[in-house]
Parts: C-alpha cells; sequence; structure tokens
C-alpha cells in the first residue's frame, strides 16, 4: 500500500511542480489553431468527396 500512496505523492509532484502548463492567451491560440487547421482539413475531404462523387457519376453514365 505504501508504494502506490508514494506513486500517487511522486505523480502529483511532477503534475505541479515539474509540468510546465501553457498560460491563457497561449491556450487560446493553440485553440485557434487547432480550429482553422480542422476547418481546412474538413473543407479538403468535402472537395475530395464532391470530386470523387462527380467523377464516378461521370464513368456510370459513361458504361450505362
Amino acid at each position: 500500500m505504501k508504494k502506490i500512496k508514494a506513486y500517487f505523492q511522486d505523480v502529483h509532484h511532477e503534475l505541479i511542480n515539474k509540468t510546465s502548463w501553457p498560460t491563457w492567451p497561449e491556450l487560446q491560440n493553440s485553440a485557434i489553431v487547432v480550429m482553422v487547421a480542422s476547418v481546412i482539413i474538413a473543407g479538403i475531404v468535402y472537395a475530395m468527396d464532391y470530386s470523387f462523387d462527380n467523377v464516378l457519376q461521370w464513368i456510370y453514365q459513361q458504361l450505362y
């Protein structure tokens, strides 16, 4: 039981004293970057889906 208690004390000590947490402005900037990247990737996936759909429709019209 002492090992478990020591483990959690070490974890707590590392999280409080050794980890560098971002400041609020840094966190906001990171969140904005993630949101913008997500929108860009979603747009790329949408464009690929739309173009593949059109290409496949054209191919099916040519075959049938």
